[in-house]
């Protein structure tokens, strides 16, 4: 009886663990580059900024630290390389434990990002989960040989392969489009007038805060009142910013704007860079369309590519793309309300009916 429970309690501790794995680095799967972000404040608050002179230091830590997770956690789960999964989790809870407690002390980093954007919690929360984690991988450590294997141990490697195929897939197919999931306030059929309202219960915030549109020059057309009130369509080019934009798809970009100005739609570009990143943009890309500013933390927030497309209707997001999933021709051979890119129910992967 002695040897069930304790046989019990101890797979229940892996079945937490792995889970609690897996779903941290499936959440930063899908959203790289966020976690490249949260990444990115974590250097700065630690007075690291030097490393930061390598642009891709950071997405690479995000993939590789997600992909890490998510197979350690799938590793556990099914009880495969035991020794090496629980040393190596054991040693990132190890990491991640005493670093937490100095964001509890210090609140140098306002949100972890343990869980990207999936799920938000206070540091200190985050300290207390992992201390917790950490005792159930010592116990799992002690008494591994309890922990129960779902599969032969023929095929263990078709799992390690797998588990690691799939998550690379997941960032790299994130990374060439808009996060996968999207647990951001911006996604796809959030009302955003909606969002930025405060609801009844003073305790809460609303979703969307510091949401504000200011016209690069004056045009009282092109402000978030108007923006947000538009019953027609509205094309919002994202660049925190054009200094580091990609222009390689500029020729598709060119010819969105010209379909907007064909159909009578808004196309704008919205950036945190100032007037010579602006001008630069312009004479580089031949540009005629209005610049408009906006916080750089909001647009990070809003897309995660740069450039990237966001289309509006009535306040309404009905399109989200990267400049690698920008809508091309064939996608647009009338109004938006007679196509599928035109309602929110669209995503970047459909074909065009």
């Amino acid at each position: 009886m002695k040897n069930r429970i304790q046989w019990f309690v101890v797979n229940i501790c892996r079945l937490v663990v792995s889970a609690t794995f897996v779903f941290s680095g499936l959440v930063k799967l899908v959203d790289p580059y966020g976690t490249a972000y949260k990444i990115h404040d974590y250097f700065v608050a630690l007075d690291l900024s030097a490393l930061l002179d390598h642009p891709l230091l950071p997405i690479t830590l995000s993939i590789l630290q997600s992909v890490l997770e998510f197979c350690l956690g799938v590793y556990l789960f099914f009880s495969i390389r035991r020794r090496m999964a629980l040393t190596l989790i054991t040693t990132l809870l190890l990491i991640y434990t005493p670093l937490t407690l100095w964001l509890a002390i210090t609140d140098a980093v306002a949100d972890c990002g343990c869980f990207g954007d999936a799920l938000h919690l206070t540091n200190w929360q985050t300290f207390v989960k992992n201390i917790l984690l950490l005792v159930l991988s010592c116990i799992l450590w002690w008494q591994r040989k309890l922990l129960t294997r779902f599969v032969s141990e023929s095929v263990q490697w078709v799992i390690s392969l797998t588990s690691i195929l799939v998550s690379l897939f997941l960032a790299g197919i994130s990374i060439y489009g808009e996060p996968l999931i999207d647990f951001r306030p911006f996604h796809v059929g959030q009302h955003i007038p909606s969002a930025m309202q405060w609801p009844d219960d003073p305790t809460k915030t609303p979703e969307i805060l510091d949401f504000s549109i200011e016209a690069y020059t004056e045009d009282a057309n092109t402000n978030t009142d108007a923006i947000l009130e538009d019953t027609s369509y509205t094309f919002l080019l994202i660049s925190p910013y054009l200094e580091h934009a990609d222009d390689s798809n500029i020729e598709r970009i060119n010819a969105l704007c010209d379909y907007a100005q064909e159909y009578g739609y808004r196309f704008l570009c919205l950036t945190a860079s100032g007037d010579s990143a602006i001008h630069r943009w312009q004479d580089l890309t031949g540009a005629e369309y209005p610049f408009a500013f906006a916080d750089e933390l909001v647009l990070k927030t809003i897309a995660r590519s740069n450039p990237a497309l966001l289309l509006l209707h009535d306040g309404t997001i009905v399109g989200k793309w990267s400049h690698h999933t920008l809508p091309d021709e064939t996608m647009l051979t009338g109004p938006l309300y007679t196509l599928p890119i035109g309602h929110p129910s669209y995503r970047w992967w459909q074909k065009n009916s």
